[in-house]
């Protein structure tokens, strides 16, 4: 069981308002939810500004919600909606409420994801709870000035990552809980159809348990075919990472970089992090990698990390890796300040909690 204390809602719609579609419980086909989303349909002679799920079970036949651009979609306390919310190719769309998107029944391809917003700029999602959707909870390619708050999430099926960016910039998570069965964030520059770096990105006052793989994962997917991506200006800020569990040596990491696909990762910052107890797997991974999995060659470089104020709690996990791939792809100048292991200050590269190859430069400990 989880229980959650909300913020009380601030400013919520009126389904009163001449400007408010309400979507009675139901099941409902997409046209009539999008018709008077998209044509007139008020006594002022415009449509709404605001779709509005009223308590209830909704389940949308189509599976998906395209959201024009300047709407809202409110989900409110008690409503259930059975489908995804999309923005695609649009601008200023809000997703919020207190209530449920509900996928655990969804097998349909278009809609095994909670929201997508591809190719998308001033995005809002924020208070609503996603419960098992089978791949990512929020999927974010493309899109800049993005802003995710009080979301939460629960995924069991595999790949059913958190939330995802992709070729993306100026998205801030605040205040998230997100369980799940695959990476609960990651940070990739180019994937599928989405090309360019990704940068300027915050996570902050969060908690994550990963059930399989990292809770915090930066790097690993870019551009190959031509010059790579640079993925730059990450922070994580205030979080709890309360799980890390996986079986494959090649996916450790509570907290990951893995630069491959010829990807620069630089000016990471993870501060004021609490990790409790790891069932298997390991604190942090910094690598240059090339997974053969995922990547057809290596990355070129991580540089400029800081780690401070990390502390981790429980019984000894497997020696977190700062490994450059070559001479020329390295790891160059990670910073820990105030990293705390079991109650003790980790002060030098030999320590037994670490495992740092020739390829890794510039490590520096401090205590402050």
């Amino acid at each position: 069981m989880h229980l959650f204390a909300n913020p009380l809602e601030d400013n919520p719609p009126n389904p009163e308002d001449d400007n408010v579609f309400v979507v009675k419980p139901g099941i409902h086909r997409l046209e009539h939810l999008l018709d008077p989303l998209t044509s007139p349909a008020s006594p002022h002679g415009k449509a709404p500004d605001v779709l509005y799920f009223a308590p209830g079970m909704h389940y949308i036949e189509e599976t998906i919600l395209p959201i024009p651009s300047g709407k809202t979609v409110y989900i409110a306390g008690g409503a259930a909606v059975a489908g995804s919310m999309v923005c695609d190719s649009v601008e200023n769309v809000t997703v919020r409420g207190r209530g449920m998107l509900y996928l655990a029944d969804f097998h349909r391809f278009s809609a095994f994801r909670g929201v997508r917003i591809r190719f998308s700029k001033q995005i809002a999602v924020e208070g609503v709870i996603l419960l098992d959707p089978p791949h990512y909870s929020i999927y974010i390619g493309g899109s800049e000035h993005v802003n995710i708050r009080n979301f939460k999430s629960f995924s069991t099926k595999g790949w059913s990552d958190g939330i995802d960016i992709m070729s993306s910039s100026h998205i801030d998570i605040d205040a998230v809980f997100l369980r799940t069965s695959d990476d609960c964030i990651a940070v990739y520059g180019s994937r599928w159809q989405y090309y360019g770096d990704s940068k300027d990105i915050t996570v902050r006052n969060s908690v994550f348990w990963a059930d399989v793989a990292h809770a915090l994962n930066v790097g690993i997917h870019g551009d190959h075919h031509r010059n790579g991506d640079v993925i730059e200006n990450i922070r994580f800020e205030n979080i709890d990472i309360l799980e890390h569990h996986e079986p494959q040596p090649n996916y450790w990491g509570a907290m990951a970089i893995c630069a491959g696909d010829k990807n620069i990762v630089r000016n990471v910052t993870f501060d004021n992090i609490r990790v409790e107890h790891i069932e298997l797997g390991q604190l942090f991974d910094i690598r240059v990698v090339w997974n053969k999995d995922y990547n057809p060659v290596a990355g070129k470089r991580v540089e400029n990390i800081l780690f401070k104020n990390i502390v981790y709690n429980g019984d000894n996990p497997n020696p977190s890796r700062i490994y450059g791939f070559d001479g020329e792809r390295a790891v160059e100048g990670v910073t820990f300040v105030n990293l705390r292991i079991n109650g003790q200050t980790v002060m030098q590269a030999d320590h037994p909690a670490l495992d740092v190859n020739e390829f890794a430069r510039n490590i520096v400990f401090r205590a402050e």
